[in-house]
């Protein structure tokens, strides 16, 4: 194996960094044959550095080789009920050389210190990583489908859907949230919904939906940047519920793509989200070393932030 060193990412890292992701990703959909899937310019790959040091300082290995180049990146989160392996990117001229490993091993042990299960979303399509997973004691516990729509820049030509009751996410909705998702996924976050509630760089977005006594039954975060066409995380007690959220922010800052997470098992979800002109791009596995709970209700998971 080549002489690599593990060190955290530096602020003075994330141009490189953001590239590396950028490049890594585009290399492996072209080489299937999908084309690059990021179009935008590599600086705004550093959204990634950005939220993860925004949420987590400090919580981003890289591999450096001995040119001093980095090799392959990694964020990772520690939470009250579990730590979280986010995007693990290798540059391709270091494929197969152990880099992404050697990140992994070190996020392994961290998790293991702190007592808590790993978990990490991984594609299902992506034999080599799953395999770097598997071997590592990663076992699959949910399916997922990636879905997309192009959103023209009117919205989309589909009723909202009826008997819900959708409203705009305040920052005093953080605890239900948190709650929320709790209950439905035994995973706690209220930190990071307070990060995305607050809002101060502009680019997110959230919606709820509430019983008529006011408690929260449903949720739905999304991003709009260039890097970055997400919608999730979120999580609802019912389908109904979980689509009239979605109809709803697929109209939020239209004329651009939407990608969501829908779990493979959620038929009437499914079957709005078709009726709307949504297509399958893709299948992710949510993955742990440990326990997890299993899920109830909707769960919507997300790559931004990548704390699920």
């Amino acid at each position: 194996m080549t002489d690599f060193i593990v060190r955290p990412m530096a602020h003075k890292d994330w141009p490189e960094t953001g590239e590396l992701i950028h490049s890594s990703l585009n290399y492996w959909y072209a080489t299937k044959g999908s084309g690059p899937i990021l179009t935008c310019d590599p600086s705004n790959t550093q959204l990634h550095c950005k939220v993860n040091e925004d949420l987590d300082p400090g919580r981003c290995l890289l591999t450096i080789a001995p040119s001093g180049r980095i090799a392959a990146c990694c964020f990772y989160h520690l939470r009250s009920t579990h730590v979280t392996l986010g995007i693990m990117a290798c540059h391709p001229s270091y494929y197969g050389s152990g880099a992404a490993r050697l990140l992994l091993d070190e996020i392994m042990n961290f998790a293991k210190k702190h007592d808590k299960p790993l978990r990490l979303v991984s594609s299902a399509i992506n034999v080599d990583s799953f395999s770097l997973y598997s071997k590592t004691g990663f076992t699959p516990h949910a399916i997922f489908q990636d879905m997309f729509i192009d959103v023209p820049k009117e919205g989309l030509d589909a009723p909202q859907t009826e008997g819900v009751t959708v409203r705009d996410g305040r920052i005093e909705d953080a605890p239900a949230m948190a709650a929320l998702e709790m209950e439905l996924s035994g995973i706690e976050r209220e930190n990071d919904f307070r990060y995305i509630l607050a809002n101060e760089d502009g680019y997110w977005h959230v919606s709820v939906t509430e019983n008529d006594d006011g408690s929260l039954n449903g949720f739905l975060c999304s991003i709009t940047q260039p890097a970055c066409p997400l919608i999730g995380p979120g999580a609802a007690r019912e389908d109904l519920q979980a689509a009239a959220l979605l109809r709803k922010v697929l109209d939020h800052k239209p004329g651009r793509r939407r990608i969501w997470l829908v779990p493979c098992n959620r038929r009437e979800l499914i079957d709005y989200c078709y009726s709307w002109g949504a297509r399958n791009c893709e299948l992710h596995l949510a993955q742990v070393i440990g326990e997890a709970q299993p899920l109830s209700g909707v769960v919507l998971p997300s790559f931004m932030p990548e704390t699920w």
